[in-house]
């Protein structure tokens, strides 16, 4: 299955970005211009170049509709749509987080200024829904609905999560539900809008919703494994860089709950606001470790991945598209810490 996955996104890729293309010719120069670099399409001078995002939200809008029975290319619109307000999402990520890079290049903030960012963000948002609508059909108003709720959920988990900055204590509880609105509801979209598209039983676009539900909270555990313990070669973010922000992932809010003394320790580090060199972010990682978040994280997410199959392969789908959505699930969860 691992060879599946990959083979599955670049398929994806290749599909969808000449309609992608096709889309943000719809938008200003100044917009397309700035949202072709931050798609890794263009240099700084707009200049062209290889390079992209992993496209999983839409392969997963693509498989979505083959789970219904339907040809790719009636996921194609559902698949664009999601990559624009994914994209949306990070532009916006990255001036609210302060990051000056994303995928081993200056982030467009950096670049350009907060006001691009905000506005070349807006300008996918918009477009995300035109894509939709324009089909003029009732599914894909019913996709635009979809679309539109996974954002507003999407927005809810990230307010959220900036909120949680300034609250001393924050519960695993409502960290999972910050996570489930800010990364589970977009996948969970982009795994049932292809069928929606399609025009598919409610109840099949239900059980695809949960499988991307439960697929997002697993995501999203992993990535902040990641942001503690990944290889910053492959991230694309400094070692340690969410410690280093005093960010409360999930691994670090379990770790402070039920960590006994290590959780405590940590605790104390968090409120000091100390200077956060090298070896204290290491001696903060070690905390988190032995207070058992790095483990929890790790078997919670495997038993996140375990659920989304659960869903997936107790509906009606066909034998291939459910092993291609379960090979890209775990390709997605498997990714090294």
């Amino acid at each position: 299955m691992t060879t599946v996955a990959p083979a599955r996104v670049r398929e994806s890729a290749s599909v969808v970005r000449p309609a992608l293309k096709r889309a943000l010719a719809r938008l200003d120069p100044t917009s397309r211009a700035i949202a072709s670099y931050h798609l890794g399409w263009t240099d700084p001078d707009g200049r062209p170049q290889e390079g992209g995002g992993k496209a999983v939200r839409p392969a997963l809008a693509l498989l979505s509709a083959r789970a219904a029975g339907a040809t790719l290319e009636t996921g194609l619109p559902g698949a664009v749509a999601v990559e624009l307000v994914h994209n949306f999402s990070l532009l916006h990520d990255d001036l609210m987080d302060g990051d000056l890079e994303r995928r081993h290049r200056p982030t467009v903030w950096a670049l350009w200024g907060g006001a691009s960012a905000i506005l070349t963000g807006d300008a996918l948002l918009v477009l995300a829904q035109q894509v939709l609508l324009d089909l003029a059909t009732a599914e894909g108003a019913a996709a635009a609905r979809l679309l539109a709720d996974a954002t507003q959920e999407l927005v809810r988990g990230q307010a959220e999560d900036v909120a949680f900055e300034e609250r001393p204590v924050v519960g695993v509880e409502q960290c999972l539900t910050m996570a489930a609105g800010k990364t589970g509801a977009l996948l969970s979209a982009s795994a049932s809008i292809g069928a929606v598209l399609a025009g598919a039983p409610g109840s099949l676009c239900a059980a695809l919703a949960a499988f991307g539900r439960e697929l997002g909270l697993a995501f999203q555990l992993v990535d902040d494994l990641l942001g503690i313990w990944g290889d910053p070669a492959v991230t694309g973010k400094p070692v340690l860089s969410d410690l280093r922000t005093g960010k409360k992932t999930l691994p670090v809010t379990w770790a402070l709950a039920h960590g006994g003394a290590a959780g405590t320790e940590l605790a104390d580090w968090l409120a000091a606001g100390t200077a956060r060199g090298e070896e204290q972010l290491r001696r903060a990682a070690d905390l988190v470790e032995r207070a058992g978040g790095r483990a929890w994280a790790a078997a919670e997410a495997a038993r996140r991945l375990a659920y989304a199959e659960q869903a997936l392969l107790a509906a009606p789908v066909p034998a291939d598209a459910c092993g291609d959505l379960v090979a890209l699930g775990r390709f997605v969860v498997g990714r090294e810490c």
